[in-house]
């Protein structure tokens, strides 16, 4: 399948939206490609680029269990014409996700929690006589992914008073905000961090732009932690999903859209104010989440399934 590039931009319509007056919009980076999808492809774009510069025909990157960057690398790599290597985080498993990366031709590592922490250790222990190997951080962080991020800002044609974001390493953030500062708009940059503490992703988002005037971070969003979810939560993607035929990710997107109805609820914004959220995609993350689905609602887990399969046809 081709790359949608750029990606659509969608008004969500929504009793709350309308009641507090605002306008919603969401950039639709979930539709660039099935599988590389989201900011995936922004952050892969560049390091793609470096490592052909290098010479290099092994991508080896980094991930949990559900990893959708470990997918991402492997359908990347599969595209592209490269070998990849994944090193997964935690004992050795088997589920949908790491059954496509396989498909796609990833080997994979099943790695010890301790020793994944130290990641350029890892990629020299295993890679280190493999001259055609090239390291690719977990998430894809790095100046490149910043980069491909960056352009994300190029691609919109209407001014915003808010952009929203989610973020874990910060990249994402880091590179709108890059594109942000270099334009006159009065966007506020407005970040929910997945992480419990998540106060520490500022400097992430700020340290290539040295510029923070515009950042806004909202912490209280996290649900437990990185991959933590609750049944409201879980429930919030079933309604929205109903209200808007639009799949949201349990570990990034539905905690940032959670966010903004809760601000919108609490009058953080202006009344006649627009908003634009981005989604980065992730949602292949919802086949750790089935269970737990399953016990909420048993029609919409069987959609799940279908709308998840689907991606991997």
């Amino acid at each position: 399948m081709l790359f949608q590039l750029p990606s659509p931009v969608q008004q969500i319509f929504h009793p709350i939206l309308e009641q507090k007056e605002l306008q919603l919009f969401m950039k639709r980076d979930d539709l660039i490609h099935p599988l590389i999808s989201g900011n995936k492809w922004r952050k892969l774009k560049y390091l793609l680029h470096k490592a052909k510069t290098e010479n290099k025909t092994h991508l080896v990157s980094f991930g949990g269990a559900y990893s959708n960057h470990l997918l991402a690398t492997a359908a990347t790599a599969q595209y592209f014409g490269f070998k990849s290597s994944g090193m997964v985080r935690g004992e050795a498993v088997k589920n949908e996700v790491l059954d496509q990366c396989r498909l796609m031709g990833m080997e994979l590592y099943f790695v010890d929690r301790e020793a994944y922490r130290d990641k350029k250790s890892l990629f020299k222990a295993y890679f280190s006589q493999d001259t055609s190997a090239f390291f690719i951080d977990e998430g894809g962080a790095s100046a490149e992914a910043i980069q491909g991020c960056e352009e994300l800002f190029t691609e919109l044609s209407e001014a915003y008073d808010h952009l929203f974001c989610a973020a874990g390493t910060g990249t994402t953030a880091s590179g709108i905000l890059n594109g942000l500062l270099k334009t006159e708009a009065k966007t506020q940059l407005q970040v929910i961090p997945v992480f419990k503490n998540g106060e520490f992703i500022r400097d992430a988002i700020t340290r290539s732009s040295g510029n923070n005037y515009r950042l806004n971070l909202h912490l209280d969003y996290h649900f437990g932690g990185y991959g933590k979810t609750t049944n409201p939560l879980l429930q919030f993607i079933i309604d929205f999903y109903q209200h808007t035929g639009i799949l949201l990710d349990p570990v990034y997107t539905a905690k940032m859209l959670w966010a903004i109805f809760d601000l919108a609820q609490k009058n953080y914004f202006n009344a006649g104010e627009k908003i634009l959220t981005i989604h980065t995609g992730g949602v292949t993350g919802n086949w750790g989440k089935l269970n737990e689905f399953e016990q909420i609602d048993t029609n919409f887990t069987q959609k799940l399934k279908q709308v998840l399969t689907e991606k991997f046809s």
